[in-house]
C-alpha cells in the first residue's frame, strides 16, 4: 500500500515537467547606463548605450519655441542578432529589436546655454521589455 502511496504523491509534481517553458526569459526593467555602459539580461540579451550622436534640446537656461531633440544611439544584443539603433528625446518612440522592445524614458543632465555636454556625463534611463 505504501509504494502505491508514495507513486500517487509524486504523480503532480512529475505531470507538469515536460511543460518546462523554454526560449528566451521574459524582461521588464528600467536601466540608468553611462556613455559606452551595457545592460546584461538573461538568454544573451543587453543593451549597450553607444552615444549621443546630437542634442539640440533647449537649453534648461533659455526659452525655446520648441523643445529640440537628443539622439541616443544604443547597440542591441539580442540572440544571434545584433545592431545599432537611435532613440529620440523628441518623440520617445520606442525601437523593437526581434522580440525585445527598448524605450527611452529620460536622458540627463539637461543642456546649459553655450556648454556642450561632455559624452561621460550623459546618463540614458531605458526602458527594456521582452515578453
Amino acid at each position: 500500500m505504501r509504494p502505491f502511496l508514495l507513486a500517487l504523491c509524486l504523480l503532480p509534481a512529475t505531470a507538469c515537467s515536460g511543460n518546462s517553458p523554454s526560449g528566451p526569459t521574459p524582461v521588464d526593467r528600467e536601466v540608468v547606463l553611462a556613455t559606452g555602459q551595457t545592460a546584461e539580461f538573461d538568454s544573451g540579451l543587453s543593451v549597450r548605450f553607444v552615444s549621443v550622436i546630437g542634442d539640440s534640446r533647449c537649453p534648461i537656461d533659455a526659452v525655446c519655441i520648441t523643445g529640440g531633440d537628443a539622439i541616443v544611439r544604443i547597440h542591441v544584443a539580442a540572440g544571434t542578432g545584433r545592431g545599432d539603433r537611435d532613440l529620440h528625446t523628441g518623440d520617445l518612440q520606442p525601437i523593437t529589436f526581434d522580440d525585445v522592445e527598448v524605450r527611452l524614458v529620460e536622458l540627463t543632465p539637461c543642456p546649459f546655454s553655450g556648454r556642450e555636454t561632455p559624452q561621460r556625463d550623459y546618463r540614458a534611463t531605458l526602458r527594456v521589455i521582452r515578453p
